[in-house]
C-alpha cells in the first residue's frame, strides 16, 4: 500500500488553550484523514466547519492542539522538519494580491527559488516551466497589477510551483474571482493533477467546484462527516442538508424527482448526466 504524503492523527486544534479548558467546541475535533501521493481531494464546508484551519496544518503555519500531522513522514511539530515540510507541501491562499511580491510576473515566481538559494539557471528553467503549467508564459514580463483576478491566482500557483512541492494546499483558492478566474483557476488545479501528478487539497465551499475532485471530504463542527468519491458523497443528500449543505443543483433535481416518487439515481454530477437520466426516465414513462 502506498505511504500516505500527509496524514492526521486525531488532529485537534483550539486557538486559545482557555478555549481548550473551558470545554469550548474544538475548531478541528479528532481529524484522521491520509492523502494519497498524485490524489485530488477538495475539502468542503461552510464557513466555521474548520476547512481552512485544516488547510493551515498541512504544512506548519499552524500546531495541533493535540494529535498529529505527518508530512511525508516528517512531523510537523519538529521544528528541524519545517523547512523540508514547507518546501514539500506549497499553500496558495484567497487573495493573490497578498501573495504577490514583484513589479514582473516571472521575478515573482522566482522570489521563493531565489531565497531558498537555488542557482540562477535553474531557477530560470523553474520559472518557465512553472508559468507554462499554468497556462502563464506569454504575460511572464507583465506587471502583475495589469491582470486579472485569475491571471494573478495562476502566477501565484506558478510561484508555489516553482518551490518544486510534491502537494499543493489551495485555501479558497476562487473565493475572490468571478466565474471567468474561478474556472481558468480549477482547470489550472485539475491540469496540474492530471497532466503533471501534482498532489492537490483544494479547500472550497463551492459544490462544483468539489464535484471535480477525486475524492471528496465534507467537514462540519470541526469534524468529518462525510469522504468519499463526488458521486457517492454527493448522492446523500440528507446527510448533507443535515450539516447546512446543499448538493448540486443536478442531484438535487433528481433527489427531488426521488421524492416525488421516480426512480432515478442521484449519481449524475454533470449537466450531461443529468439529461441523460431525465431522458432514460421520459422513455421510461412513455413506453
Amino acid at each position: 500500500m502506498e505511504k500516505a504524503i500527509i496524514q492526521t492523527e486525531d488532529l485537534r486544534f483550539s486557538y486559545t488553550d482557555t478555549d481548550a479548558q473551558e470545554g469550548a467546541p474544538l475548531v478541528l475535533d479528532g481529524i484522521d484523514l491520509k492523502i494519497a501521493p498524485g490524489s485530488f481531494v477538495a475539502v468542503l464546508g461552510h464557513n466555521g466547519s474548520g476547512k481552512s484551519t485544516l488547510a493551515k496544518h498541512l504544512n506548519g503555519i499552524l500546531l495541533p492542539s493535540g494529535g498529529k500531522v505527518y508530512v511525508q513522514g516528517m512531523d510537523t511539530a519538529d521544528e528541524e522538519k519545517l523547512l523540508d515540510i514547507r518546501r514539500a507541501v506549497g499553500m496558495v491562499f484567497q487573495n493573490p494580491d497578498n501573495q504577490i511580491v514583484a513589479n514582473v510576473v516571472e521575478e515573482d515566481v522566482a522570489f521563493a527559488p531565489e531565497n531558498l538559494g537555488v542557482p540562477s539557471a535553474e531557477i530560470r528553467r523553474r520559472v518557465d516551466e512553472a508559468l507554462a503549467m499554468v497556462g502563464m508564459s506569454e504575460y511572464a514580463a507583465h506587471a502583475p497589477h495589469l491582470l486579472s483576478g485569475g491571471q494573478k491566482q495562476r502566477v501565484a500557483i506558478a510561484g508555489v510551483i516553482a518551490m518544486r512541492p510534491n502537494c499543493i494546499v489551495m485555501d479558497e483558492p476562487t473565493a475572490m474571482l468571478d466565474p471567468v478566474g474561478r474556472r481558468e483557476v480549477i482547470e489550472t488545479v485539475k491540469s496540474l493533477n492530471q497532466n503533471y501528478g501534482m498532489t492537490v487539497v483544494l479547500i472550497t465551499h463551492h459544490m462544483d467546484e468539489a464535484a471535480q475532485a477525486g475524492r471528496l471530504v465534507v467537514m462540519a463542527q470541526g469534524r468529518v462527516v462525510l469522504d468519499g468519491p463526488p458521486r457517492e458523497v454527493f448522492a446523500q443528500v440528507e446527510r448533507l442538508k443535515a450539516v447546512d449543505l446543499a448538493a448540486p443543483d443536478t442531484v438535487e433535481l433528481c433527489w427531488q424527482l426521488r421524492q416525488a416518487g421516480l426512480e432515478v439515481p442521484l449519481d449524475g454530477l454533470s449537466d450531461e448526466a443529468c439529461a441523460q437520466v431525465l431522458y432514460d426516465l421520459l422513455r421510461r414513462q412513455r413506453a
